[in-house]
């Protein structure tokens, strides 16, 4: 939305037919760029998809991060395994408990 130029000066009352005529077309565009400006304000049909499209780019970066989490979390486990092999049976649940949680993270996204 653009405010009207505050340097033009409005036609005096001696002011030509020309003179009129471009302040007027003036009026007429910043009139139809205020009316542009607050159509998109009031579609709340675009709004509703732009706000759709935020909520699965911020879904799909939390999806990232926990994938991202859960295969640093495997990567330790499996070198806690291998440094200790008397702790193998709790490594290799926490293991599987993380793949079982990024497993339920991913399949709710999709459904």
């Amino acid at each position: 939305m653009t405010a009207p130029e505050p340097n033009r000066p409005e036609p005096g009352p001696d002011a030509g037919v020309e003179d009129i005529e471009k302040d007027i077309e003036a009026t007429r565009q910043e009139l139809g760029e205020t009316v542009e400006a607050l159509s998109a304000k009031l579609d709340v049909k675009q709004q509703a998809k732009d706000k759709v499209e935020d909520t699965k780019a911020q879904a799909k970066a939390k999806v990232d991060h926990a994938k991202h989490a859960a295969v640093d979390k495997a990567h330790t486990a499996q070198h806690a395994l291998a440094d200790n092999p008397k702790k193998s049976v709790p490594v290799a649940a926490i293991v599987v408990a993380v793949a079982v949680a990024a497993g339920i993270i991913v399949w709710r996204r999709r459904h």
